[in-house]
């Protein structure tokens, strides 16, 4: 009973010892920083009670620069599997405490085993950086775990949702593994994220600039575009994945949860017809036609601060997950720009991926004119959306809900990109542009008088949907009060919607 007793204390202490991580004076430096630790990270995503720690006892095997005799359990990474509302995900942690939460041979080991199981389960991984990066006294041993984590975020692209948290600094390298994943989220004055630091950048290009201008929170989530959310703590963050997380599936063999609904899915939208004006050329806010549609007046935007010219994001109609694109009139008119495209792109694919239907809001006079849009390759990045959208086999619905342009028509899910369903407002405009420099062109001659005369005829003719209507290409002209109903009976007919598209290794897409 005694060496029983004795065993049992052994171990007690070693699990002691591997919860106090770095211990308690770096456990009060991160906390003096104003930052959580790793386990106080992982406590607040899952479920109470249902983490379950792989590898806690993991060492590095290290002996250069003196690390043979600095050994402590976990190494760096606090890993393992547990519950967000009783759905299995799986997460790792970088602990700061412990060696800057450098990379290690060891870690990345446990990482990858993560990954692994989540790839095999079917089941979300979401990873909570906060890293010095590659530890340096590994050398290529710590380089080479960053690519098997590469490899393995690649592999699971497209399979099961991947998260990533930067609460803290993410720098060279381990940069490009958030980047491989679908949504990255930052903390407003805590994170940071750039391949060279401030000091790299001072010696190579002589730019004097701060870690917060180079690759803060705001910059990554308003400028570059890197960060799809921004949180003002490390708890609305992680409050805010556990959100993220209730619209999307475990995996790309299942659908999104789909939830109660007591919002009536024949609810008239009163008021929608005021909110779009008389005159075309005065903007009003998107938001407020998607809004009153949507179940409950919940809408989850993503990247509401970079490309604001176009809104994404996740919503519910009838109580399933589905995900809107939208252009965006009070910015910029709601035209297509590089941002834009990029932004637009790469969501309409996640949600492709992840088999959430796309319900798309159409208000767009075109694509961004001018050098600075054509030398940067508008075209190449513009042609992502009409790639993405007619790639994507889950149903799509479009409705117009007034200027419908050129080129930029045809890009957001127009009928012969593959659409299933189109619907338009009485007052939408499709055409090849408007009225006015429709009829600068064809009738450059005309004068004045005969000019406002033609321009008059034009709009008669084309800013209407009737004629789209006439030749199939607008399936059916709406009233805005019916929106909510419209929209929800066309996912329900295309709920069971079955396409594949011809067997290749993958597309090229313009990248």
């Amino acid at each position: 009973m005694e060496n029983k007793d004795s065993l049992y204390a052994v171990f007690d202490e070693r699990n002691r010892a591997a919860e106090m991580a770095g211990g308690a004076d770096r456990i009060g430096k991160q906390h003096a920083a104003g930052k959580l630790t790793a386990r106080e990270r992982i406590e607040l995503l899952l479920d109470p009670a249902s983490f379950n720690e792989l590898d806690k006892f993991v060492v590095h095997r290290c002996k250069d620069y003196g690390m043979d005799g600095a050994r402590i359990p976990g190494d760096g990474v606090v890993s393992g599997y547990g519950r967000i509302e009783g759905r299995l995900v799986f997460v790792y942690a970088y602990d700061f405490t412990v060696f800057g939460g450098t990379l290690s041979a060891e870690n990345a080991r446990k990482i990858m085993k993560v990954q692994d199981l989540a790839l095999k389960n079917g089941a979300p991984v979401i990873a909570l950086n906060d890293s010095g990066g590659a530890r340096i006294q590994e050398g290529v041993e710590s380089l080479s775990g960053y690519a098997g984590i590469f490899f393995r975020n690649t592999m699971a692209s497209g399979v099961i949702p991947q998260i990533s948290a930067i609460l803290g600094p993410c720098a060279g390298g381990a940069c490009y593994s958030p980047a491989l994943t679908d949504f990255i989220f930052m903390v407003r004055g805590y994170s940071h994220m750039f391949v060279t630091g401030p000091d790299v950048v001072k010696a190579v290009t002589h730019e004097l600039v701060g870690k917060e201008e180079l690759g803060g929170a705001v910059t990554h989530a308003s400028v570059s575009g890197v960060a799809h959310f921004l949180g003002d703590s490390e708890k609305e963050v992680i409050l805010e994945i556990r959100e993220l997380l209730s619209f999307l599936p475990a995996n790309n063999m299942e659908d999104a949860p789909c939830v109660p609904c007591r919002d009536d899915i024949r609810r008239e939208v009163t008021g929608l017809r005021e909110v779009i004006p008389d005159d075309p050329n005065i903007p009003y806010d998107m938001k407020e036609v998607i809004v009153p549609v949507v179940d409950d007046g919940y809408f989850f935007e993503v990247m509401p601060d970079f490309a604001k010219n176009i809104v994404i994001g996740f919503a519910r109609l009838g109580g399933r997950t589905v995900g809107i694109v939208a252009n965006q009139p009070a910015f910029l008119a709601g035209v297509l720009d590089i941002d834009a495209s990029d932004k637009a792109a790469r969501f309409i694919r996640f949600c492709d991926c992840f088999n959430i239907p796309l319900v798309t809001f159409e208000d767009v006079p075109g694509f961004l004119p001018g050098t600075v849009q054509e030398h940067n390759g508008i075209i190449r990045h513009g042609a992502k959306v009409v790639y993405a959208f007619a790639e994507a086999t889950v149903p799509k619905v479009t409705l117009i809900t007034r200027k419908a342009y050129g080129g930029a028509y045809i890009v957001m899910a127009s009928k012969l990109t593959g659409a299933d369903i189109n619907l338009a407002f009485p007052n939408a405009e499709i055409a090849v542009m408007g009225a006015e420099g429709a009829v600068n062109i064809l009738f450059r001659n005309a004068d004045n008088e005969k000019r406002a005369e033609l321009t008059e005829e034009y709009r008669e003719r084309f800013a209407n949907p009737f004629r789209a209507a006439e030749l199939g290409y607008i399936d059916e002209v709406i009233l805005p009060e019916q929106t909510r109903a419209k929209l929800i009976a066309a996912l329900e007919m295309a709920q069971n919607k079955n396409v594949s598209n011809p067997p290749k290794k993958h597309g090229n897409m313009p990248l």
